[in-house]
Formats: structure tokens, C-alpha cells, sequence
């Protein structure tokens, strides 16, 4: 039975349920989600990553009265906002790809086995500068090629589309790519790449996966399940509900799989969370099939501004998530301002406009009886959140909530 609600339509708060029939946690993790994601796989990322120069579990926050307002008993946020230094959780993905890459294009150079050391530590400095790597982004995975290019001593350059901010764009050029704007929306963007790297022979490191190119991107996810890992080994009860913004739907991927792997049948609901103006996750599990979100995607949430679906996430995301929420722009800047102005004892934290839209949705289902029954959402609920990305832009973030992060981090807004 096909189950969709939507609450108040053409108001700040509105939101869309739809619960996926196809989902359930007894479902299988199958030997083709595994070939996507696995224990392997993680291990291998997690030992090269927790090897890099600065790499530390980033802070999982506690928010016992945000926890209380929403209905639940405990509430815990995980705070990429200080991953690496580039304010976001794509640091652990797009860096590590452009690692694993390198590794085996400097393999086939030298006719030999390379290892990671020899690609983290640029032994092969000529070898390395002659590869080019590129991607689309919205920003932050653009930042984390960029800077794993930087580290690892190979050429970059990044598409951004029309409505990429400057600060964005700038804050890529720091890591010494260079930057090309292109007209139309993020899927636009990711198309140019893929038809100049083609053209000029250079490698395409993207976080979506599409006909013809799924390995790497398989690595930028596997990078992202160490954020899970980090996250499920702090809590002291594993969660009951997770709410996790989508996107293309890597991110969210990862982190089902690192839950379905670790706890089986007993594996938390996943709650996914589109912004409604680029709501491929929504528009698919209506077609039961990956469906396309045509337009300009111009939502504020700019990081999920996608309107295709990773083909290698839906492949974990169509057997393993339980319900997707469209929820508004509005609702976001709601959510970061609950996190920045905290009540009752809680810490602030600072979110970017892409990292709360998880929040988001729980904060949407506060008070609706009906929705909290069907996802089970009741008093005794533990829910985690991912907050995946800080103040990336600082100008519009101080726009939004009405303060700069700094004052938000020094408690004096």
C-alpha cells in the first residue's frame, strides 16, 4: 500500500511524507549492495584516511532539550563542521577517491603495485602532476578534490554551475584548481566535466554514479561510511531513527550501509530528507525507479541542489530506506537557527544551509501524530542526525541565521 501524506502546502513549514513499500529491515544486505559497500572496503578507507596529517573523529553533540521540544528521547547531532579544515564531511570522500586513483594510475606508469604511503607522502611527484582530476560540485566536494589534488600532487579543475556562489568558487581556487562556471544546473555541470575530461583525457572524481561510471564514486562513498562509523561507536545505545539529507544520495548511502552491515535486521529507520525544490529521492520512490527533477533546482540548500539520483546509492537506498520528506527552504534556516540559539542548556552549533535538512524534517514532525506513528517515531525514540557541512559560506550563513559563526561558536550572539 502506498502510503504519502503532505502537510501544509504553500506555507514555510510544509512538508511531504512518503513511505517506501520496497524497504524493510529484514531485507537482505545482497552480494551486489556489498560490491558497493563493504567491510572491506571501509577498513581499507578508514586505515588510509585515519593516517592523513590532522584526521580526528569530528564532535558528536548531545541536544537533550532539542531531543525534548521534538519528542524524543535522546537527539545527537554529528558535526562535520571541522573536518579537515574545509568545513564539511566531503573531505572524507572526494580526497580519498582522488588517492585511490592516483594510486592506480601511478601503478600503471611505474608497472608495479603502488602503495598508499607512496601516493600520501608524493614520492612520484612527476608522475603525479602529469594526472588531471575534475568533478562538478555544488562546493564542498569540489573543496575535497581540490584539496586531496593539492595534497597528493596532481592537476585540478572544477565545473560549477550558474548558481554556485562566488565564495564558494573562491574558497575551491585557494586549493589551487582551477574553476570553470557553466550555464544550467548542477546536473549541467556534471555533464561538462564528464564531456571535457573525455575530450582532454584528464579523470572524472564524482560523488554520483552514473551508466558507465560507477568505481569511483564506490570510493567516495566508502570514504563517507567513516563518518558513520565514528558516530555509531560514540552513542551508547545505537539509534532508532536516522535522518539523513539526500542529495544525489551518496552520503546517505553510506551511512544506511555502514548501519545495515553493523546491525542487521535491528538496523535503525532511515528517514531521508530532499529539499522540495530538487526532490529526485521523492520523485523516484513515486515511479519506483530513479526519476529526474528537471529545472533550475534552486533551493537554498544549494549542496543538494540535484535533481538525478546516484545510481550506486539508489541501489542501497530503494531496499534500505524506509520513508523520504521533501521539506521547505524556510524549514532549513528554521533548523539552523535552532541549532545556533540553542534553549534550555544545549550547545550552539554551527550548520550550514545544506547540513540541517535532516533537522529539518524532524522538527516538521513534532507535532504530527499521524506521521510520528507511521515511522514509529514515538517518546522513547533515539534519532542521529548528520550535520555535514559548517558555515562553507560564511557571508550567507551570517545572512541566514543573523550572526556570524564566530559569535555563534564564542556564545555571545
Amino acid at each position: 500500500m502506498t502510503i504519502e501524506l503532505t502537510r501544509g502546502p504553500d506555507t514555510p513549514a510544509a512538508y511531504t511524507l512518503r513511505l517506501n513499500p520496497a524497504a524493510a529491515p529484514r531485507n537482505p544486505w545482497t552480494a551486489a549492495q556489498n560490491a558497493i559497500l563493504s567491510d572491506a572496503g571501509f577498513a581499507a578507507a578508514r586505515d588510509t584516511i585515519g593516517h592523513w596529517p590532522g584526521y580526528a573523529p569530528t564532535p558528536l553533540v548531545a541536544l537533550p532539550d532539542l531531543a525534548d521540544r521534538t519528542g524524543v528521547v535522546s537527539l545527537h547531532y554529528k558535526d562535520e563542521g571541522g573536518r579537515f579544515g574545509l568545513g564539511s564531511f566531503k573531505a572524507l570522500g572526494g580526497a580519498y577517491a582522488v588517492a585511490r586513483l592516483l594510486q592506480a594510475e601511478l601503478g600503471k606508469a611505474l608497472g608495479r603495485k603502488v602503495t598508499m604511503d607512496e601516493v600520501t607522502q608524493v614520492a612520484h611527484p612527476d608522475l603525479a602532476a602529469k594526472i588531471t582530476v575534475c568533478c562538478a560540485t555544488d562546493g564542498n566536494h569540489g573543496r575535497s578534490v581540490a584539496w586531496g589534488a593539492q595534497t597528493f600532487g596532481c592537476a585540478c579543475v572544477i565545473f560549477i554551475h550558474a548558481t554556485v556562489s562566488e565564495a564558494r568558487k573562491t574558497a575551491i581556487e585557494s586549493f589551487g584548481a582551477e574553476v570553470r562556471r557553466c550555464d544550467g544546473n548542477y546536473d549541467d555541470s556534471v555533464r561538462a566535466a564528464q564531456d571535457t575530461a573525455r575530450h582532454e583525457g584528464w579523470f572524472v572524481v564524482s560523488d554520483t554514479s552514473y551508466p558507465g561510471y560507477m568505481e569511483v564514486p564506490k570510493d567516495v562513498m566508502q570514504g563517507y561510511e567513516i563518518m558513520a562509523a565514528e558516530a555509531f561507536d560514540a552513542l551508547d545505545h545505537p539509534p532508532t531513527h536516522i535522518f539523513l539529507q539526500t542529495g544525489v544520495g551518496g552520503m546517505a548511502a553510506a551511512v544506511t550501509a555502514q548501519a545495515k552491515r553493523r546491525w542487521g535486521d535491528a538496523r535503525p529507520v532511515i528517514v531521508l530528507c530532499d529539499p522540495d525544490l530538487s526532490a529526485c529521492f521523492l520523485e523516484s520512490f513515486r515511479a519506483g525507479k530513479p526519476a529526474v527533477v528537471e529545472g533550475d533546482l534552486d533551493t537554498l540548500m544549494a549542496g543538494l541542489a540535484c535533481g538525478e539520483v546516484s545510481a550506486l546509492a539508489w541501489a542501497v537506498l530503494e531496499e534500505h530506506a524506509d520513508a523520504v520528506m521533501a521539506v521547505t527552504d524556510a524549514a532549513a534556516v528554521a533548523a539552523m537557527k535552532h541549532l545556533a540559539f540553542p534553549k534550555g542548556g544545549d550547545p550552539a552549533v554551527v550548520a550550514g544551509e545544506s547540513a540541517v535538512a535532516g533537522l529539518a524534517g524532524l522538527l516538521a514532525l513534532a507535532e504530527d501524530a499521524e506521521a510520528r506513528s507511521l515511522l514509529h517515531l514515538g517518546p522513547d525514540a533515539r534519532v542521529l542526525l548528520f550535520g555535514t557541512e559548517g558555515d562553507t559560506d560564511p557571508a550567507l550563513y551570517q545572512d541566514l541565521v543573523g550572526a556570524p559563526a564566530a559569535t555563534i561558536r564564542q556564545g555571545t550572539a
